[in-house]
């Protein structure tokens, strides 16, 4: 405590004594009281003082706040107070009146002794995270924006307490998920602050799922079109990915990618957007050129545009680039964002150069860019971002270096002036009065030269009309007869490095500047002045255009070569004079900045000197040139026969290039055309095989039906059909013997039908026997019952005889089926034995195509066979309805010979009854009468007389009733 004293110097000016006393009696009030209600009390009247009396409550309550942590955990609302009175304490957020009343430097210093003393304890932040873990609104809240608080007053300390701490981090990834928003935002801010500058909690964070939490969050919010939760996932996606390759490489195989593709997604009209959504679509672009930066891997930003372009993102950043009404800023980073995702990857430089405007007619993409490099009413930083954008496109492309030099050359200008092609704008832009247009083209034209001598050699052909009346003259002699009229130094500066890109590695580009005879005198008097420090960077380069005119001489002109330039430099310069001038430029301040990235940027166009690439040319250079002025003319015999030798030796190394390049060719072709065989082979083979399979089922059904036709032979009459449904038509043999299984219910149904028949006319026969009580009822029955007996006795044959019928069919079918399972068991042997005996002779398939046609027509001769058998199983059938017919009708007779009966018997009675009467008034009369046993004795001689009609009846009775 006496130490934060001496450090704010004394007693602050801002709490009065009577404060002072308030805030201690409340800090012995949180030490002494027992009851949890006081402590509570006290505690919340801290923090409506921690605002105003800080450093008080700092030094004084500290100690007990913390020791409430630890204690009163059970109670949310004592510790939340604890907590947002540590917030307020710590926190450097203060109001306005106390910004004005101290100095921001004194702020800063308190909240980060403050910060220093909370940590010292590190169970203090542990004990923090603990309690963020809590779910309760009023603890985990104020948890979150007093740890954020610390990590912002001293980020290292606390980041390396939390990352020793047992799951730490996991713990604050939590956040995310929460479903408060107000928590879950103020959680992304917490881990912005973590992950400042910290590898392994970047990988950790990320590997703990943040990138897929972090991008649902963003869609969830409206992609650019959200507010300021989407800016803070963006920079803490930024702090993710930035320098840090392990999460990068993690970023692009979790096709995280991917979903970046809606976030640029504009639409026609793109006036008015929010500030907000500038930021947001701002950082956006950020994040895409974090991970192909060119300072990461090389392999790593391949991987990544590679991406970039399979799912659209470059499509949709060319968009952008190509709309209209989007705001300067953005349009300018997205030229930025498409400079880099098409840097070095030709597939991306490829799609780039197909990329039209939507102008009419139609114009490039690179040229409408280039007509804005070279526009001076263009913004500086748009101009600069052209450049950039044309750099990248060229940058190991040799395909596009070529497209932009050909638009140069007097075979493909367009002599009718309808399309601007970019070596026109280039050479406009060359030769324009603006500087700066002067030194962006004469950039973009070196980078269409770099490392290609062919094209530098292509280069010295292009003819510029100067004016009307005068011969044209070279490109290469226009260039150096503006550098001697004395331009602007910014001018001058683009020229000498276009001709020192041009000259390096070119002999003969070398050869055509010293033809001129102006040159060399002209570099001589430059570099031997004494001029200001202005000029003193164009003395630099001039010394290393006249070195590199030294350095790669071959010679030829007989006045220029390499010992008596060297003599020229002795004489007017003098070789540590020339030394020295060539120094200016790795010791100019603006070559060290242009050094460092390629992206040329600048804070004003006057800085606007050296380019990337060429300071790495300088840097390449300087040392031979250096080392080319002292050398003995014997040494430079002895070298130019070493670079004779390594030029063959590159000769021979270039035309074995060419040739295993022609091979890697011929191997591709080759390689395509294997494929296509192989695919067309397997095609084949797939037919093969299918018709290998087809063959061996018509010879199994050849093998099949041979064998059924030996034996058809045979059993011809009662296999016929069976043996074409086993060859042919499985199917049917299952119908067939459904129909079996249908006829043999009907049988049993007739049979049951006929039994209940017999039961019937049992029981007439017996009631008829019994009814043959008197002679005349017997005869009335036997009369009455004989003749409709012989009907139906009639119509029982016939049914019987058309039953046996259907048995006896039914029968025959189902010895048929037997015979039929037989010949299929024993066939399957024998199919196998005929396919393996055909599949080794090919001489048999055109006899078994034969056989097959023979056994067509004999198949169709047995289905029309099988044809008849279903007409008489139809004609059955029909015969069975007839039968079901003649029964119905036969039990409607049975019943009504019935109900004859019954009629006679009552008939019979009531003569018994009459003819009783009869004879009891006979009786009373005095008649004499006969009783029925005399009656019976008396004609028993006429039933002798009447034995044979008697026998007769008899046996018809006995006949219809075993019937």
């Amino acid at each position: 405590m006496n130490f934060l004293r001496g450090v704010m110097g004394g007693p602050s000016a801002g709490p009065q004594p009577s404060g002072a006393d308030t805030i201690q009696k409340l800090c012995d009030r949180v030490a002494s009281s027992t009851l949890l209600d006081d402590r509570r009390d006290a505690v919340r009247a801290l923090k409506s003082l921690s605002k105003k009396y800080r450093l008080e409550v700092g030094i004084q309550a500290m100690e007990h706040l913390i020791h409430v942590l630890q204690t009163d955990r059970s109670d949310s609302e004592i510790i939340g107070y604890a907590l947002d009175t540590l917030y307020n304490v710590i926190s450097n957020d203060l109001e306005e009146e106390e910004q004005e009343e101290n100095s921001a430097k004194q702020v800063d210093d308190l909240g980060s002794q403050f910060t220093e003393i909370f940590i010292k304890q590190q169970e203090n932040v542990t004990l923090l995270l603990t309690l963020v873990e809590e779910f309760d609104f009023h603890v985990r809240w104020p948890g979150v924006k007093l740890l954020t608080s610390l990590l912002k007053q001293q980020g290292p300390q606390v980041q390396q307490i939390i990352l020793v701490s047992p799951m730490g981090v996991s713990r604050l990834m939590d956040l995310l998920a929460d479903s408060r928003e107000v928590i879950r935002n103020d959680g992304v801010l917490l881990l912005q602050q973590l992950t400042k500058s910290n590898a392994a909690i970047q990988k950790i964070v990320a590997f703990e799922n943040a990138f897929e939490r972090l991008l649902d969050i963003i869609t969830e919010e409206g992609n650019s079109d959200g507010g300021i939760v989407v800016e803070d996932c963006l920079l803490l996606l930024q702090n993710l990915l930035k320098n840090n390759n392990s999460n990068q490489n993690f970023f692009k195989e979790g096709s995280y990618i991917q979903r970046m593709k809606p976030w640029f997604e504009v639409g026609d009209d793109n006036c008015g957007w929010s500030a907000q959504k500038v930021t947001n679509l701002h950082l956006m672009l950020q994040l895409v050129r974090v991970l192909v930066s060119p300072t990461n891997p090389p392999g790593a930003t391949s991987s990544c545009q590679k991406a970039m372009f399979h799912c659209g993102l470059l499509q949709q950043l060319c968009t952008i680039l190509m709309a209209t009404g989007v705001p300067a800023d953005i349009l300018t980073e997205t030229i930025n964002t498409v400079s880099e995702v098409i840097r070095g990857c030709q597939t991306n430089q490829d799609y780039f150069a197909s990329v039209n405007a939507p102008s009419n007619p139609p114009r490039p993409a690179i040229v409408v860019l280039l007509m804005s490099m070279v526009n001076e009413r263009q913004p500086f930083v748009l101009r600069c971002a052209v450049l950039y954008c044309f750099q990248c496109f060229l940058y190991k492309n040799q395909k596009g270096q070529g497209e932009i030099v050909s638009t140069l050359l007097p075979s493909t200008i367009d002599a009718t002036g309808n399309s601007v092609s970019a070596g026109q704008l280039l050479c406009g832009g060359l030769f324009s009065t603006d500087s700066l247009s002067n030194w962006c083209a004469a950039v973009a034209l070196a980078h269409a030269l770099q490392e290609n001598a062919t094209l530098k050699e292509q280069l010295l052909r292009v003819q510029l009309a100067t004016s009307i009346g005068n011969p044209p003259v070279s490109l290469l002699q226009q260039c150096t007869n503006i550098l001697s009229q004395g331009s602007k130094v910014q001018t001058r500066v683009g020229l000498l490095m276009l001709l020192c890109t041009w000259l390096s590695n070119c002999s003969i580009a070398v050869t055509h500047f010293l033809h001129n005879p102006a040159n060399v005198p002209f570099l001589t008097g430059q570099i031997a002045e004494n001029l200001g420090e202005e000029e003193q960077l164009v003395q630099g380069l001039c010394a290393l255009l006249l070195g590199i005119s030294i350095y790669y001489n071959d010679n030829s002109l007989e006045n220029y070569r390499k010992e008596k330039l060297k003599q020229l430099i002795e004489k007017r310069i003098g070789r540590e004079n020339f030394i020295e001038k060539l120094g200016f430029i790795s010791k100019h301040e603006l070559y060290s900045r242009a050094a460092q990235k390629p992206q040329p940027s600048f804070s004003s166009p006057d800085h606007m000197m050296f380019d990337h690439e060429f300071t790495k040319l300088v840097k390449e250079l300087e040392g031979v040139i250096s080392k080319a002025i002292y050398k003995s003319s014997e040494e430079d015999k002895k070298e130019e026969e070493v670079k004779k030798t390594l030029e063959q030796h590159d000769n021979i190394v270039t035309h074995y290039k060419k040739v295993i390049r022609e091979q890697d060719q011929e191997l591709e072709e080759l390689k395509q055309r294997i494929n296509t065989l192989t695919s067309q082979n397997e095609q084949l083979q797939a037919t093969v095989t299918q018709q290998v399979s087809q063959i061996q089922q018509h010879k199994d059904q050849y093998n099949l039906l041979k064998v059924q036709l030996g034996k058809d032979n045979q059993h011809h009459n009662s296999h016929g059909d069976t043996l074409q449904m086993n060859g042919i038509q499985t199917e049917e043999v299952s119908k067939l013997k459904e129909e079996l299984e249908e006829w043999k219910n009907k049988h049993e149904l007739l049979q049951g039908q006929l039994r209940e028949k017999d039961s019937v006319i049992e029981k007439l026969s017996s009631s008829q026997l019994e009814m043959g009580a008197t002679e005349q009822a017997s005869q009335i029955s036997k009369f009455g019952g004989l003749e409709h007996s012989n009907e139906l006795q009639k119509e029982l044959e016939m049914l019987r005889s058309q039953i046996q019928l259907q048995s006896a069919e039914i029968s025959k079918l189902q010895m048929e089926n037997q015979k039929l399972q037989v010949m299929n068991a024993t066939a399957d042997p024998v199919l196998r034995d005929s396919g393996a005996a055909a599949a080794t002779s090919s001489e048999l398939e055109g006899r078994l195509e034969q056989e097959i046609k023979e056994l067509k027509s004999e198949v169709k001769a047995l289905s029309e066979e099988k044809e008849s058998l279903k007409q008489q199983l139809d004609s059955s059938s029909s015969t069975v309805a007839i039968l079901q017919d003649e029964k119905s009708k036969l039990q409607r007779e049975v019943a009504e010979s019935k109900k004859e009966q019954d009629d006679l018997l009552v008939l019979l009675a009531d003569q018994d009854q009459k003819i009783s009467a009869l004879k009891i008034k006979l009786k009373d009369l005095g008649v004499p009468v006969e009783d029925e046993d005399d009656t019976e004795s008396g004609d028993q001689g006429d039933e002798d007389e009447d034995g044979d009609e008697e026998e007769q009846d008899e046996n018809a009775a006995v006949c219809y009733h075993e019937n």
